[in-house]
């Protein structure tokens, strides 16, 4: 080939390169949250509180202005109008009338800053950190908040994924960034290996006790782990994203029942004393960490930016709550 002929498609090649790149950038635009027609929503003007008790929390996915947002409903008219806030979160939870919001921020790698809130959504402190947000839960009591985050360029975990979770207790002000080097009883014998990673925090109501997900060597437990004493044992095989009913006494957690598909899970629920599991009735794959309106109905996020509704116990069928909406949580009910 000619040198005059390598020029000639070197220079062809650059030019589809730019128009791909710039199609590409007018599609992003056109079809960004912000771009698109807003979404026929009522909206109340009131504040969003976090002390007002009966209210289901969420991040609001409608587009338009508000896309982003932490909003609220009345959980008696969860369709009825929604309040909205000015701060943008891409995980929130509740509790104890405190909240906490987890957000990416632009940079050249990807990062996140993680921020606790007091009722009426006030900054009380606030943390950098590294990797793409995927979970956030606070303790029922507020004090404890956990997160977690993808992050790349772990040299033991180059052909998977690879997770960053912390923990940061407010009244101590003890900061954990990156849990998985607490002590691990796995199969009844100390464990240590490179590829450990834990994700998916739940409290106990005491907040003296965690229970998370821990990977490693391909396979996916429950663990629970002691606060204050800092140690952990898995329990069962299996399990990811668990979340704790208020009771204390069962689990809501991502099964995963094939290895097919881009959401391979089912949410089951397992009973602590028996290590019985029940299938809800929700047949989609969730790709969440649920979470309990009260003991007996669990809330979660289903791809079209909705959040569903389901009985713990696997009775009757799931249903739509709310549209336009995702990460929720709810308020105290009284």
């Amino acid at each position: 080939m000619s040198t005059k002929l390598r020029m000639l498609l070197a220079v062809l090649a650059a030019v589809l390169l730019g128009s791909a790149a710039v199609v590409y950038t007018l599609h992003a635009r056109a079809t960004a949250p912000d771009q698109q027609p807003a979404a026929d929503l009522a909206i109340d003007p009131a504040p969003v509180r976090l002390d007002e008790p009966g209210r289901l929390v969420f991040r609001n996915t409608a587009p338009g202005p508000h896309f982003g947002v932490v909003a609220s409903v009345p959980r008696a008219d969860p369709g009825g109008p929604r309040r909205v806030s000015q701060l943008r979160c891409d995980r929130f939870s509740t509790g104890g009338d405190r909240g906490l919001c987890v957000a990416a921020e632009a940079g050249p790698a990807p990062r996140a800053v993680v921020i606790l809130l007091d009722a009426q959504l006030t900054e009380l402190k606030r943390f950098e950190i590294l990797g793409t947000v995927s979970r956030a839960r606070l303790s029922a009591d507020g004090k404890i908040a956990a997160w977690t985050t993808f992050v790349t360029g772990d040299a033991y975990n180059a052909t998977s994924f690879s997770t960053r979770t912390g923990i940061y207790h407010h009244e101590l002000d003890r900061l954990q960034t990156n849990i998985e080097e607490i002590p691990l009883r796995l199969g009844g014998q100390q464990h240590m290996a490179e590829d450990v990673n834990f994700w998916g925090v739940s409290f106990t109501p005491d907040s003296e006790t965690f229970y998370a997900t821990v990977s490693t060597g391909g396979r996916t437990h429950l663990v629970r782990a002691a606060y204050r004493d800092w140690q952990a044992e898995a329990l069962r095989e299996n399990v990811e994203c668990p979340s704790l009913s208020p009771d204390g006494k069962r689990i809501a957690f991502k099964k995963r029942i094939s290895s097919d598909g881009a959401r391979p899970w089912r949410i089951h629920v397992l009973d602590l004393a028996t290590m019985a599991e029940t299938a809800i009735a929700e047949p989609a794959g969730i790709d969440d960490q649920v979470a309990w309106l009260d003991d007996k109905t669990l809330v979660y996020g289903l791809p079209g930016e909705e959040v569903w509704t389901a009985a713990a116990d696997g009775s009757g069928a799931s249903k739509m709550l709310i549209r336009w909406a995702s990460s929720p949580s709810a308020t105290r009910t009284g």
